[in-house]
């Protein structure tokens, strides 16, 4: 404490304070830069900077493989060939579908990797691995 007039606190001279009243140093409380076991705090998420370009039918695209996938080996289990057409066709299809949502979702997971590196090197680089 001292008698010293702090912006925005009280001094004896000010209004606001009353007599018997100590003048106190009041200073702005820093946010707490580490958690209860006393790590820095980190946060959990980083914000997508640009949306990959499959973004909106990232589901879609999914939910296309799987059907197909299962129209595939439902022929199989059913007793058609490899050779047929309602084999090969939902194989084709499902397959490239798979393709094209892996490689968006990698462009994701190498954007994410470098949107970390300078928030959180350990996280940054165990998404390129």
């Amino acid at each position: 404490m001292s008698d010293e007039a702090t912006p925005g606190a009280p001094s004896m001279d000010d209004e606001r304070w009353t007599p018997g009243m100590p003048v106190l140093d009041r200073q702005a409380v820093a946010p707490a830069q580490r958690d209860v076991q006393g790590r820095p705090l980190v946060p959990s998420r980083v914000p997508e900077a640009k949306p990959t370009p499959l973004q909106p039918w990232f589901i879609y695209l999914s939910i296309v493989g799987l059907v197909c996938g299962t129209i595939a080996i439902t022929a199989l289990n059913l007793g058609a060939t490899i050779e047929d057409a309602s084999v090969r066709l939902p194989v084709l299809l499902g397959g490239l579908m798979l393709v094209l949502v892996t490689v968006d979702a990698a462009l994701r997971i190498w954007r994410s990797a470098f949107a970390w590196l300078p928030v959180d090197r350990g996280r940054g680089l165990f998404r390129f691995v």
